[in-house]
C-alpha cells in the first residue's frame, strides 16, 4: 500500500525548535559543514544517526515498561539466547 501518511500512530511526542533554511545555512557553516558539531537542538530532522527518526509503537513501549531489568538470570535473557541459538551455532551467546 502507498501512503503519504504513516500507517501507523505515534505514541510519544517531542516539542522540536524548527528553524528556518536560513538559520539551517548558518547552523551548518558555523560548523564548517561538519554534522557532528551541530547541538542536537539545532536539527530538526536527524538523518545522520538512528536517533530520533522514528517513534516506538505502543506494543514496543508495553515491552520497555514490562521488561525484567535484571542483570543475571533476566527472562529476556533466555528469550534472546533461544533465538540466537534457533539461527546460530555458537557455542557462547554474550550479549553486548
Amino acid at each position: 500500500m502507498k501512503t503519504i501518511i504513516e500507517p501507523f500512530r505515534i505514541k510519544s511526542v517531542e516539542p522540536i525548535r524548527m528553524t528556518t533554511r536560513e538559520e539551517r545555512t548558518e547552523l551548518l557553516k558555523a560548523a564548517k559543514y561538519n554534522l557532528f558539531k551541530l547541538h542536537s537542538d539545532d536539527v530538526i530532522i536527524d538523518l545522520l544517526t538512528d536517533s530520533g527518526t522514528s517513534a516506538m509503537s505502543a506494543a514496543q513501549w508495553g515491552a520497555v515498561m514490562t521488561g525484567d531489568e535484571s542483570y543475571a538470570g533476566a527472562p529476556s535473557f533466555y528469550r534472546f539466547e533461544a533465538a540466537v541459538r534457533n539461527l546460530m551455532d555458537f557455542k557462547h551467546i554474550i550479549p553486548t
